[in-house]
């Protein structure tokens, strides 16, 4: 039977590592212990560890290594075959064996060419149990041919034309990698006109003027031989018709135009694959690259589709701009026709790709070694699997079991081997074969027949001690073939041990989950098979644990006091403890203050910085245990303190010992000023780099005067020393001679190195250059070495120097790379340096985010969700996620109106946010694109979603007109922003009296339709106060208020227009017509005739007055006769509005009120119509009642007007 452990419990233990990596070899049935101390007399066949890979090539610059490692007891011999025939590598100087290997070494840097041994490749390593080989190892040179010489013609062709620029590189091995550039070794920008196709080509989809130029040239890159090479450059002249066109459009109408400028356009064509449908096959498990290139104005754009399925979500990538289509890891799910669609504004066209995909042989179950001990059966299984289905055929040591020699106990069934009955004979090394017409797969797997008894392999005696309550492990290492069963027993008539208490492990390891007093004993470990038997004793003991049963107390001790811990500690008698004292984690300072004995610790002279956590650790040699207290120092009581002062400044500076590192300073201290010196503090300067400016050297007790000093390489050095105590520092010293120490290589190397891409294609490694004072000597540069992280590339260095950057250009996009930045001078180089990773240079994301969906939380804000995009296509270091919103239409109208779009930002990997500020009632458009160092990928496809009804705003404007006795008429301009479907307006309106008190309200419903609204049955010259707001299903919106006042006849002059400003609602009637009012202008005429008779009779007399005095000397251009109609009463104003009407205006009929000639009346100079005059007549309003009125607009008179032009007003 197989060699396999019985296992009571299928559980591994901890704590025995060694012992179980050894054992796996056994457990595992796959090899035999090879130590020679333990089984020297086992023997196993041959298998092989390392090998060559399959296809290999070299590089015919440097010597042919073929490997072949094997293992095997005794150790194999090693052979070789070539092209199927004998290597005799005896026969040829130039090939020589690794000694214990069968890898062999082709010294071809000498002499020879590698074409000589191109060919295949076999080993064999072999031993008296059987032979094992090796695959076919196909060796083939590396190639990179020059390129065919050609004559290449210049290319001329109109402006929209499509045009393919060859490449046809040289065939090399590997394939090159191929890339177009310029003259000046800049890669030529790509796009969606111009890109390259899978073949080298360099395709346009249409030529624009500025794709003139004569240096497109195709290059070749051999990685395997780092070689380049060039194709002749292609010289390309578009020629630019727009003059033409506008030639044309001068002469032709704009239909006409237009007619003429569409036949340049075109619909698509294929450029690439040609014909409506293609054929590809693709083996498993490789890329399956799929290509359209189209030609067309305006320039087409590519879709793919899978015909009869769903392209693979996170194996599918698309390069060169959508042209190409990837998918990874292909398997035969994917096989199908793959259609592209290419499409611009004048058509679409597709290409059918019929794709079928064909495998290799894989492993479905490898054969595996089978350890049996005679008599016993077994079976090597061989499953794999293919496109078309593998051939299964059987070798044994190397040879077609067909004509191997026969062995009767072997039967061969198809992919299985069936042994039964097996001898020692019946040993060898089988290889199974699996091919198809795509490759092959050779794997090894041995019988090793074994007879051997049973062997333990602990060590006899030991002793285990375990700590109580606490797991137990047992050791019983094993061997022997037929595999040995295990018991355990204990004490010496015992029985076995039982699996309800105990755990045996497949390694033989007996566990004992919670061990007690009872537990020590011996234990025997018995290990059985048909051949014998072994036992072997161990022994365990169980320890009581260790436990501190005094624990130390928190403690407040006041400076210079004396504190104590305590620290009683139990433990097993057997075990020795050691006791531990620590502060803060650390030692205890190496101070006599601090004593330690059996149980305590004492600190004596307590001081402030002896504060902190003391912790006291007990360690035995099975176990430990700690316990923490905090001690406090405080101040003692305060003592009146004699007045202290900052130290002297030290002198007599000297260096002595002066060696290329170091030198001693010494020097005198100043006064201590009554407060001794604690310690001094020593500075530097370095007169060759940073003349002026002190560095700190180092500090030392303040009972030092001499200081040993480290020093740097080439650097000029002076000193001084400053002296501290507890009230400061001391000025600094004089400084010291100079001192000028010689030159060596660079300590240190610069610091924050980075590697960042500028473009997808460069790395730009950045780096913290050293200062004078680091470079440690003359000449100071740099080594920039860089490596791709995961290739097997060398490092490629170069040296600089007064520079902190360099630019490493042609990466591939966003690729880890390994940077290392080292300084030297020209002494030598600096200490290897540290190794960082960087990236090259970012590119724009490929992919859009998925599964983009929005959950709208109320009318004016919304949640989105979306799936992360996958990392690889991101290609550069993700900054966030950025959603673009718009609303694209009014719910309420239902018209489109494309508004700007608004931008979110959400940092880092988050797959939602929140978006606010919502209009409600309204129709968004969003889409979601991620976003890296170098910018947005694709967007998403566009999600609309729509935000409820929200309030409404204030309607746009209320106005109060046609004021009657008793209505008013209300119109409105609707809100602004209804924020959803109106269903009707609310009026609520109040009378106010003349103590502005407000009446009852009024509350009344208007339809949505309405924007005039008449209120009838009102109270006559009544002022009322309107509230109007406009309502939605979500609720009532803001209000809008305005007064207005009812006339008090129809015959009345109606107060003024309340348009959409405040309302100037006015409280005058109209008195002209009331028969007290004309009474009383009768009788103020009367007196004023009689006044101006008196007046008339005194001058006369040649009496002069104020008046006339005035009228004399200022002549008033306004006071000229007043026509009937420039006479006016003032105009009323609401108490709401200060700003009192223009004096001597009046209300036109269009109810604005515009300045007259002359802004003078009455009112100007008196208590309005109640004017008086003095005893001689004279006009005293221009003395007293209101102030005198200030400069007016214009050239308005500061004199008083004539009472005939007051009189003038009333007429």
């Amino acid at each position: 039977m197989q060699l396999k452990i019985m296992p009571r419990r299928k559980r591994l233990s901890a704590g025995r590592t060694p012992l179980i990596l050894f054992l796996c070899q056994i457990i595992s049935a796959l090899d035999v212990p090879l130590d020679p101390k333990l089984l020297e007399d086992l023997v196993q066949p041959p298998t092989i560890t390392q090998q060559s890979p399959k296809d290999y090539i070299i590089d015919p610059r440097e010597n042919i290594v073929i490997q072949c490692e094997a293992k095997g007891k005794p150790p194999p011999s090693f052979s070789w075959t070539r092209n199927g025939t004998h290597f005799d590598i005896d026969k040829d100087p130039l090939v020589t064996m690794k000694p214990g290997s069968g890898t062999l070494t082709i010294n071809i840097m000498s002499e020879g060419k590698a074409e000589t041994y191109e060919g295949v490749y076999q080993c064999t390593a072999r031993n008296e149990r059987g032979a094992a080989i090796s695959n076919n190892i196909v060796v083939r040179p590396s190639r990179s041919p020059l390129w065919t010489k050609e004559k290449l013609e210049p290319i001329t062709l109109r402006n929209g034309q499509s045009l393919i620029l060859p490449c046809r590189p040289p065939l090399g091995l590997p394939p090159p990698i191929i890339f177009w550039m310029d003259n000046s070794f800049q890669r030529l920008p790509q796009s969606e006109r111009v890109s390259q196709g899978l073949n080298g080509d360099l395709y346009f989809s249409n030529v624009l003027p500025e794709d003139t130029r004569e240096d497109y040239i195709c290059y070749a890159r051999f990685n395997h031989t780092q070689t380049i090479q060039q194709k002749q450059p292609i010289s390309v002249k578009v020629i630019s018709v727009d003059e033409l066109n506008d030639t044309i459009a001068a002469n032709l109408n704009d239909t006409e135009f237009y007619s003429a400028k569409s036949n340049r356009e075109r619909p698509p064509t294929f450029l690439t694959p040609e014909g409506n449908a293609s054929h590809k096959e693709e083996l498993r498990g490789n890329v399956l690259s799929l290509e359209c290139i189209a030609e067309g104005l305006p320039t087409p754009v590519i879709y793919w589709i899978k015909e009869d399925g769903t392209l693979p979500i996170n194996r599918t990538f698309y390069r060169n701009f959508k042209k190409t289509l990837q998918i990874i890891q292909v398997s035969e799910a994917d096989s199908g026709n793959y259609q592209c669609i290419a499409k611009n504004p004048l058509g679409a066209i597709h290409h059918t790709i019929s794709v079928t995909v064909k495998a290799a042989p894989y492993w479905i179950m490898a054969p595996q070694n089978l350890v049996l001990s005679p008599g016993e059966d077994g079976r090597l299984m061989c499953g794999a699997n293919g496109n078309p289905k593998p051939k299964i055929s059987w070798l044994s040591n190397g040879v077609p079991v067909e004509i191997a020699p026969d062995d009767p106990s072997r039967k061969i069934d198809g992919d299985t081997i069936i042994f039964s009955n097996v001898q020692e004979r019946s040993s060898a090394v089988y290889q199974c074969n699996a091919s198809n017409e795509y490759g092959y797969l050779l794997a090894n797997a041995f019988v090793n027949v074994l007879a051997e008894p049973p062997r333990i392999l602990t060590s006899a005696n030991t002793l285990y001690q375990v700590i109580a309550d606490r797991p137990a492990l047992l050791d019983c290492a094993f061997f022997g073939s037929p595999l040995p069963t295990i018991e355990w027993f204990k004490g010496a008539k015992g029985s076995a041990l039982r699996e309800d208490i105990y755990v045996l492990h497949e390694n033989g390891t007996l566990e004992i989950p919670v061990a007690q007093k009872d537990s020590t004993g011996t234990y025997t470990c018995v290990a059985r098979n048909k051949l014998g038997m072994a036992k072997n004793e161990v022994h365990l003991e169980i320890k009581d644990a260790t436990r501190i049963i005094k624990q130390p107390e928190y403690a407040v001790m006041q400076r210079g006091g004396t504190v104590s811990f305590e620290c009683k500690v139990k433990h097993d008698h057997t075990l020795i403890p050691t006791i531990t004292w620590l502060k803060d984690n650390g030692e205890l300072p190496n101070d006599g203050r601090f004593t330690v004995d059996k149980d305590h610790l004492v600190v004596a002279d307590v001081r402030d910085d002896d504060g902190g956590t003391y912790t006291c650790v007990a360690n035995t040699t099975l176990d430990n245990v700690s316990a923490s207290a905090v001690l406090s120092v405080v101040a003692p009581t305060p003592t009146p303190a004699p007045i202290y002062d900052v130290p002297n400044p030290p002198f007599d500076l000297e260096l002595t010992d002066q060696l290329d590192k170091s030198v001693q300073l010494s020097w005198t201290p100043g006064n201590d000023n009554n407060s001794p010196i604690t310690k001094f503090i020593i500075e530097y300067e370095d007169a060759m780099h940073e003349a002026g400016l002190w560095h700190h050297q180092t500090e030392v007790s303040g009972m030092q005067t001499t200081a040993q000093l480290k020093l740097s390489p080439y650097v000029n050095y002076s000193f001084r020393v400053m002296a501290v105590n507890s009230l400061g520092r001391s000025l600094p010293s004089e400084a010291s001679e100079q001192y000028l120490t010689k030159a060596a290589e660079p300590d240190t190397n610069p610091t924050a190195v980075e590697g960042l891409g500028s473009e997808p294609d460069n790395l730009v490694i950045t780096w913290k250059p050293l200062n004078g004072f680091e470079s440690n000597g003359p000449g100071l540069q740099y080594k920039v070495s860089w490596r791709q992280k995961d290739g097997d590339d060398e490092w490629t260095s170069v040296v600089v120097a007064n520079v902190s950057k360099y630019i490493v250009s042609g990466t591939p996009t966003f690729v880890p790379y390994l940077i290392k930045v080292q300084a030297l001078n020209d002494v030598g180089f600096a200490p290897e340096p540290a190794v960082v990773m960087g990236h090259s240079g970012e590119d724009l994301p490929m992919v859009a985010p998925g599964n983009v969906h929005v959950n709208v939380v109320n009318s004016t804000l919304a949640e989105v969700h979306w799936d992360p995009v996958p990392l690889k296509s991101i290609r550069g270091h993700l900054q966030g996620y950025r959603i673009y919103y718009w609303k694209a239409q009014s719910s309420s109208k239902r018209n489109r109106r494309h508004l700007e779009k608004k931008i979110l930002t959400f940092q880092g990997s988050k797959t939602h946010g929140m978006l606010p500020g919502l209009e409600p009632f309204s129709h968004y458009t969003l889409n979601v694109r991620v976003v890296n160092g170098k910018g947005e990928g694709p967007a998403s496809p566009d999600r609309v979603f729509n935000t409820p009804e929200g309030v409404p705003s204030a309607p746009s404007s209320l106005k109060i007109v046609n004021p009657t006795l008793d209505s008013l008429t209300l119109e409105w301009d609707p809100p602004s922003r209804p924020n959803g479907i109106l269903t009707e307006y609310t009026l609520k309106y109040q009378p106010i009296n003349s103590t502005h008190e407000l009446g009852p309200l009024v509350d009344l419903k208007i339809p949505a339709n309405k924007t005039r609204w008449t209120l009838k049955n009102l109270n006559f010259s009544t002022r009322y106060k309107f509230y109007f707001y406009a309502q939605t299903a979500a609720g009532s919106g803001s209000q809008i208020t305005e007064e207005a006042v009812t006339t008090v006849d129809e015959a009345g002059i109606p107060p003024p227009d309340v348009g959409a400003g405040k309302a100037m609602a006015s409280r005058q009637v109209d008195i002209a017509t009331q028969g007290w009012f004309i009474g009383l202008m009768c009788a103020v005429a009367l007196l004023i005739l009689i006044l101006l008779i008196v007046c008339f009779i005194r001058r006369n007399k040649g009496g002069k007055y104020p008046v006339k005095e005035k009228e004399d000397a200022h002549a008033d251009p306004e006071i000229q006769p007043m026509k009937e109609d420039d006479g006016t009463f003032g105009e009323y104003s609401d108490a709401e509005d200060h700003k009192p009407l223009k004096k001597g205006s009046r209300t036109p009929s269009d109810r604005t009120v515009k300045k007259e000639d002359s802004d003078d009346s009455l009112v100007d100079y008196g208590e309005g119509v109640n004017g008086q005059f003095n005893e001689d007549g004279s006009f005293i309003g221009q003395y007293s009642g209101k102030k005198e009125k200030e400069p007016a607009e214009g050239n308005e008179s500061s004199e008083a007007p004539s009472p005939v032009n007051a009189m003038n007003s009333f007429v």
